[in-house]
């Protein structure tokens, strides 16, 4: 049977995740609150990001900009900070 979560994303009740993302109190909170779908959504746009910016998983300060960009995308339902030059198709 699977989990489910009030997504804070969706706004309705969704599947949860099956697992924390990653590990600490950003990674609790979103398998608390985050939904399947929602998740897969953030991992699209988390790569955009990561391949218009160059991202490096190796650089303290892409994860940094990478994690700010979760929360705004997830829990604040912000726009991210596209570059200039992306067109989404």
């Amino acid at each position: 049977m699977s989990r489910k979560v009030q997504c804070v994303k969706m706004g309705e009740e969704l599947e949860g995740l099956d697992f924390l993302p990653f590990p600490g109190e950003l990674g609790q909170r979103v398998y608390d609150n985050v939904s399947k779908e929602a998740w897969k959504q953030w991992l699209s746009q988390q790569t955009i990001l990561i391949n218009e910016y160059r991202l490096s998983s190796l650089d303290a300060k892409a994860r940094t900009f990478l994690h700010e960009e979760m929360q705004k995308f997830l829990f604040e339902d912000q726009d991210l900070d596209m570059p200039d030059e992306f067109k989404a198709v």
